[in-house]
């Protein structure tokens, strides 16, 4: 599983980088991506005439340029060495927006970071565990929008360990649950009230995670919506909270 550009990539990860366009507020697809450049903030290569030491280390063409959704495109690097090191970088998007307009080409740039790998020893296993939280909790039947997820270690403040476990916030793979609110169900029609089972939220920035939900073919009611956190053979599911369309 690739990791977002904010969750803390590290040498030998595979690292998804995302762009969205948006035109008048909604997602378009524009005329064409010519290429994508990524550069490195290279301390040995700052000149007078290159102030930010930038250092090409890789072009991606047009063939490995994915065009997701509508709107939505990414590219996936392999974070090896010697080409990739710990440091800053920038990713360099050439877009034409449209074909009959010449005033519509840009150079789009943002930005990702290497890190190194995070340890720490302890004489014990690892006893700490994770809160949840999400909003909106209260959606409009008929809208279509992202669900924000953050997770919070439960941790003493201050120390290695809460360095350790922000760290696992940040790149443990996190699934969403939401299923009709059904007291009243018998087990074998739990699963006819499932909406949305164990999908990845593919989405993340640092902490946070978005989900898309269409909410179109939803009924207006109360949902228990749940989610959960997975790395290495530890397995973290939140409590059941409950989200209304209405």
């Amino acid at each position: 599983m690739s990791k977002e550009r904010f969750q803390n990539p590290n040498c030998g990860d595979e690292l998804k980088l995302r762009l969205f366009a948006f035109n008048s507020n909604f997602k378009r697809n524009v005329y064409e991506i010519t290429k994508v450049e990524i550069y490195f903030y290279d301390p040995e290569e700052v000149s007078q005439e290159n102030p930010d030491g930038l250092r090409l280390v890789e072009t991606i063409n047009p063939p490995d340029i994915v065009n997701e959704n509508t709107g939505e495109y990414s590219v996936t690097l392999t974070i090896d060495e010697p080409r990739y090191t710990i440091g800053k970088y920038k990713d360099k998007w050439h877009i034409k927006f449209e074909s009959n307009e010449p005033c519509s080409i840009a150079a789009i740039d943002n930005n990702f970071e290497v890190y190194p790998d995070v340890w720490f020893t302890a004489p014990g296993p690892s006893i700490y565990d994770f809160s949840f939280y999400f909003k909106p909790n209260k959606v409009t039947k008929g809208s279509k929008r992202y669900i924000l997820i953050e997770v919070v270690p439960n941790v003493p403040a201050g120390n290695d360990i809460e360095r350790y476990y922000n760290n696992l916030a940040v790149i443990s793979e996190m699934k969403i649950y939401i299923e009709g609110d059904c007291a009243d169900c018998q087990p074998e029609e739990q699963d006819l009230n499932m909406v949305v089972d164990g999908e990845i939220v593919s989405f993340r920035e640092k902490r946070f995670g978005y989900y898309f939900i269409d909410t179109t073919d939803m009924d207006t009611g109360l949902y228990n919506i749940w989610f959960e956190l997975s790395y290495a053979e530890n397995v973290f599911v939140s409590d059941k909270n409950q989200l209304q369309i209405y």
